[in-house]
């Protein structure tokens, strides 16, 4: 299987598929490659290279026992981009996938590898609580999602597939394919679980945002109740210059599965553009 090395010596999966321009997405908290599998297929038929990956401590990546925070994930980001000698990039983050996209071209710039970014139900800003950020969450919070986890992981994630694809707003998802979602997210541990959701938690991402000098597409659900969008993608969409902001009515956080053929085809005419 081919892998990546990262400046720590930490092996990432990855996986290549197409020619043409390439597209790079970073996943959603504790998901691997696969949640891509309606958005990689459509866009490899239009002509496009695409590029997926396990984050350290998911799938088939290696699991060390740090590195979890978003400037290591970063540089991992980096070390497959500059591995892979990828050039006019577009990046693709869901949720943490999006911090991730932020935090590397704060970090490393486009240094003409990064054409574009999409920061698809982005988990940015800041979602914790400060004297300037009042509406962010409280730490009691953060605390009682990692209590929740650490009582009964499985028990924690069975319960996350309603709110991720708003199910009970109509949005149809099948039996299957919430099962698949299940199996593949207990396949990241407890502790990598853990340590992303810490930082999740308590990134900052709004000077990070600020400097985007790259065209940037953000999407976002209105039902999205895992990253509200008053917190999240409509204060995002209020820090990156010149971004083209797209709110899909109805979507929760899910959208790549329950909007796919609206998401595909935003994502094809912003590649595109």
């Amino acid at each position: 299987m081919p892998y990546i090395t990262s400046a720590d010596q930490t092996s990432l999966y990855y996986e290549d598929w197409g020619s043409g321009t390439p597209i790079v997405f970073v996943n959603t908290w504790g998901l691997g490659t696969g949640m891509w599998e309606n958005q990689v297929p459509f866009l490899v038929e239009q002509g496009f290279r695409c590029v997926t990956y396990d984050r350290r401590g998911t799938k088939r990546s290696d699991r060390p026992g740090h590195g979890y925070d978003f400037d290591t994930l970063a540089d991992d980001l980096a070390a497959l981009l500059d591995q892979l000698d990828l050039h006019d990039v577009v990046l693709v983050g869901h949720s943490m996938g999006g911090g991730e996209v932020t935090r590397y071209l704060a970090r490393h710039g486009a240094q003409g590898r990064v054409a574009k970014a999409a920061l698809l139900s982005a988990l940015t800003p800041y979602v914790s609580w400060a004297e300037d950020n009042p509406n962010g969450f409280p730490p009691f919070a953060h605390d009682a999602v990692a209590a929740v986890i650490k009582a009964d992981r499985a028990k924690y994630w069975a319960g996350w597939p309603g709110a991720l694809f708003g199910t009970h707003l109509g949005n149809q998802i099948s039996a299957e394919t919430t099962d698949w979602l299940l199996r593949e997210v207990m396949e990241t541990p407890m502790m990598p679980t853990l340590a992303t959701w810490h930082s999740i938690f308590h990134t900052d991402f709004r000077d990070d945002l600020r400097g985007f000098t790259v065209p940037t597409l953000i999407v976002h659900g209105t039902a999205d109740q895992n990253a509200l969008p008053e917190l999240t993608g409509r204060r995002t969409a209020e820090l990156v210059p010149g971004n083209t902001f797209k709110e899909y009515e109805g979507a929760a956080h899910g959208l790549f599965v329950t909007h796919k053929d609206q998401l595909n085809a935003d994502l094809l005419d912003f590649a595109k553009s």
